[in-house]
């Protein structure tokens, strides 16, 4: 879909663009040209051989070139020259003459290209006329026939006796089929839909073009935040389902029982398989393509098979068979098959297989699952269950429903450890998914009440207290909660994340290493449960603070790479923390797409990670340029927090710091940096008062920042580093700003790196020093094409102009369309000085127009 197409949902580009073929297509393209032999192109059904044909032989159809195009099919093998039926005027007579005769007329056709598509569809004269062709060198050949089908002798003599190049194609990979999604789409595509798209269609461009069409017309493939994604789970179109079923063919009722067993349950083990159905009609099924074996286990030769037979199967049928496959599946040691199987089939429920299931797939962080099977789990009432299935409903942001569950259980406890378990799940809901902090706490001293429970309460307690950052209280505690035997994985997170945060944000990175290992965020671990998402978020802060991306970028790599294929929220936690890793080294073309992913997922389900996304999200787009996308994101920092986010309350300062540097206010921008840092000192959180101060001095401000980061130049690689570049600013020091940009390079921010070398380039230029300012300009430039960047010192660095700051801040605004009334109240200055900073600099630009400014500016 090209700029100015149809965008709306069901609106689908025909015809399909051609990608991911480039190699190929040269290759082919290649083999036709006048004196070459040709080519044979095989591959299985629906991969785009015919395709890939055409688009070879419309460029030689523009040299003047014959092109000739045989097609073999069913119904024109039975005929002698049955392929060549309508192309060649050859009159009936004996095999030897009629051949010799089709031979003749091609030959007073040339120069001219032979294509023969489905060659292994080819009637005997006719696959005799192509291999003469090839072996006379008549004309070069073109030839696509399907892979796994019996074909001609002639034709593959073609290739076995090294007469033509065979070339394979292949179904497109992941990233060929991301592109092509993307292409029609007009717009980048969420990558677990995209991946969803390939695993059903396993790149085959055919299918993945029907599915794609049915999706986008039923509009359950649509775009959210600029970004298209698949909502819910597909239903076959009847055109994509009458190909499929051609290709599956007619079954017996031994082999339907093959592929409908393997439907509903693959993988499946082969003696499985062969016990319920028979071992010669698995060979059969096998033998047709409809099923693939390896060692153990079998699965459908394709995915969307599998469709196919679920919708065409009936549900008593389907429940039996699912029963059968459960029967022989033994719950250990992972019980979420049988459990899924059991579930969905005649079998009797299992209460105790469903609850283990339940508390199996929450550590897996499959959310939906675990709601699923924790809720038949819970139906017989027992407490345990219900604990769970209320903690997957919270983490599900169903908090509502999570707090009935709870408030029953609470009031109705078997026991004593019930009451004081409830009440503590009814804080985290209440705190974390319900944003009801008052009722949190009361209901964390219900449950401290009890006095059962007590290192529960004193984890959740942690918790609790550092999201709303009472740090001396963590630190109080903290530390020694990390050494003591702590109950269960719930516990062990709840406390490592309270110490995390605390640690992240006083720069005490050791005090961080320790609570990583007790909350199982180590390197060959993962946490066992949905909070350790936040868990891995203090992490990679306090590794950002500190100055060391790549400890963020590990800690959040191990979370993605978890969660990365999985429905819910898990996912796009995840993703936030990757997001937010790119963040840390000033990646900030990187830390887009994982964070418009998430906040397309996230930004309408109530779910509290989109307050961490929308201030992250935000930042990545105001320190790329983008004010215009940043801007209603940061309106909504601006108008308020979550309560369990009020420690990150200086990164929402920040974020709005780079919306007003994006839009062209640094005066405001510097303001949201200051308050930032005051914040953060008042909190008592010197990391966090260190990248803020370090942010002012991006922002041109090194005179307030100086003395606090001499202060704190002690506490973390990032301090030092700040100082340093705040003092050669202050200093107006263009070497020592240099040495700045290469500090941060090595440290790892690549943003800062870029702003102390733009900085450098203005400070030369200042000083005459034009040699030195090119090569620092040049640095620059570099360094904010790795990190995608584009801040205000950049801005100057690459478009010098002969303007004081305030004249170039006031100009900027202006050419954003601000009215001069609007700078004023902006800037804190009078109107009369907007008007004379504005026609001073309009005279040094040459500009007499206000509606100039935006180009000589560059602002979009």
């Amino acid at each position: 879909m090209r700029a100015g197409q149809d965008r709306r949902p069901g609106h689908v580009e025909r015809p399909w663009p051609f990608t991911g073929r480039d190699v190929e297509l040269r290759a082919a393209a290649a083999a036709i040209r006048p004196g070459a032999a040709g080519i044979v192109v095989a591959g299985p059904a629906g991969v785009g051989k015919t395709r890939l044909a055409r688009e070879v032989l419309t460029a030689a159809a523009g040299r003047r070139t014959d092109v000739v195009w045989a097609h073999g099919s069913t119904a024109a093998r039975p005929f002698p020259l049955g392929a060549f039926a309508g192309l060649l005027t050859v009159p009936p007579g004996d095999a030897a003459e009629t051949i010799g005769r089709a031979l003749g007329e091609l030959a007073r056709r040339r120069p001219l290209v032979l294509a023969v598509d489905d060659a292994h569809l080819l009637d005997e004269h006719s696959a005799i006329v192509l291999h003469r062709v090839v072996v006379r060198r008549l004309a070069p050949v073109l030839v696509t026939l399907r892979t796994g089908e019996p074909a001609p002798d002639t034709v593959t003599s073609l290739w076995k006796d090294d007469h033509l190049p065979r070339l394979d194609l292949a179904p497109l990979d992941p990233a060929g089929t991301v592109g092509l999604v993307a292409r029609v789409l007009g717009g980048p595509v969420e990558s677990a839909s995209a991946h969803r798209l390939w695993t059903l269609t396993q790149g085959s461009p055919l299918f993945l073009r029907h599915l794609l069409a049915g999706e986008v017309s039923a509009g359950r493939f649509t775009p959210a935040s600029g970004i298209w994604r698949w909502t819910s789970e597909p239903a076959l179109s009847p055109e994509l389902t009458g190909l499929l079923e051609r290709e599956i063919g007619d079954l017996p009722a031994g082999l339907r029982d093959v592929v409908d067993l393997v439907a509903l349950a693959e993988p499946v083990t082969i003696p499985t398989v062969s016990a319920l159905t028979s071992p010669a009609d698995l060979e059969a099924a096998e033998d047709r393509g409809l099923v693939r074996t390896d060692e153990r286990v079998v699965r459908l030769a394709h995915p969307l098979y599998g469709e196919v037979r679920r919708a065409a199967m009936g549900r008593l049928r389907a429940r039996r068979l699912r029963g059968l496959v459960a029967r022989t599946l033994e719950a250990a040691p992972d019980p979420i098959p049988r459990a899924v199987l059991t579930l969905d089939s005649d079998l009797g429920p299992d209460p105790a297989l469903f609850l283990r299931a339940a508390e199996a797939a929450t550590r897996m962080y499959d959310l939906p699952l675990a709601e699923r099977l924790a809720r038949a789990a819970a139906a017989t009432g027992d407490p345990v269950a219900r604990l769970v299935h209320a903690s997957a409903l919270s983490w599900l942001s169903r908090g509502e429903e999570a707090e009935a569950i709870l408030v029953d259980l609470a009031g109705n406890p078997p026991d004593i450890g019930t009451r004081a378990v409830a009440h503590l799940h009814r804080t985290g809901n209440l705190f974390f998914t319900m944003a009801r902090p008052a009722e949190a706490r009361a209901a964390l001293a219900e449950a401290e009440s009890t006095g059962a429970a007590p290192m529960h309460v004193a984890a959740m307690s942690l918790a609790l207290s550092a999201a709303t950052g009472e740090l001396p209280l963590v630190l109080a505690r903290g530390p020694r909660l990390l050494h003591d035997d702590l109950p269960d994985d719930l516990a062990r997170i709840l406390v490592a994340s309270g110490v995390s945060a605390a640690a992240a944000v006083t720069g005490m990175t050791g005090l961080l290493d320790e609570a990583a290992v007790v909350g199982g965020l180590t390197a060959d671990r993962v946490p066992t449960g949905i909070p350790g998402f936040g868990l891995a978020d203090f992490q990679v802060l306090g590794h950002r603070l500190a100055g060391a991306p790549e400890r963020a970028d590990d800690r959040a790599r191990r979370m993605r790479a978890a969660s990365a294929d999985l429905p819910g929220p898990a996912r796009l936690m995840g993703l936030v923390i990757a997001g937010h890793a790119a963040l840390a080294a000033g990646r900030v073309r990187d830390a887009l797409l994982p964070l418009r992913e998430a906040w397309a997922g996230l930004a309408d389900s109530g779910h509290e990670f989109r307050f961490r996304c929308r201030t992250l999200l935000a930042t990545a787009l105001a320190q790329t340029g983008q004010a215009t996308p940043a801007a209603p994101l940061l309106a909504g920092v601006a108008a308020g927090q979550h309560p369990a986010y009020r420690l990150y309350a200086p990164d929402d300062l920040l974020a709005r710091a780079w919306g007003a540097a994006a839009e062209g206010s640094t005066t405001e921008a510097r303001g949201h940096a200051v308050a930032a840092a005051g914040l953060a000192r008042e909190t008592g959180a010197p990391a966090f008062e260190v990248l803020a101060w370090q942010t002012a001095v991006q922002f041109g401000d090194a005179g307030a920042a100086l003395p606090r980061l001499t202060a704190l130049a002690g506490l973390s690689p990032r301090a030092a580093a700040a100082c340093a570049h705040a003092r050669a600013w202050a200093d107006q020091d263009g070497q020592a700003l240099c040495t700045a940009a290469d500090a941060w390079s090595r440290l790892g921010d690549l943003v800062a790196a870029g702003d102390a070398a733009a900085q450098a380039a203005d400070v030369h230029r200042g000083q005459k020093r034009r040699g030195s300012a090119l090569a620092a300009a040049a640095l620059a430039g570099k360094l904010a094409e790795r990190s995608g960047a584009r801040t205000p010192a950049l801005a100057v660095a690459v478009r010098p102009l002969p303007l004081t700051a305030r004249e170039r801040e006031i100009v900027v605004l202006a050419a954003r369309g601000w009215s001069n009334k609007d700078i004023a109240e902006r800037l804190t200055v009078s109107v009369r000085t907007v008007e004379g900073h504005l026609y001073r600099a309009g005279r040094k630009l040459g500009v007499a127009e206000r509606g100039a400014l935006a180009g000589v500016l560059g602002v979009e």
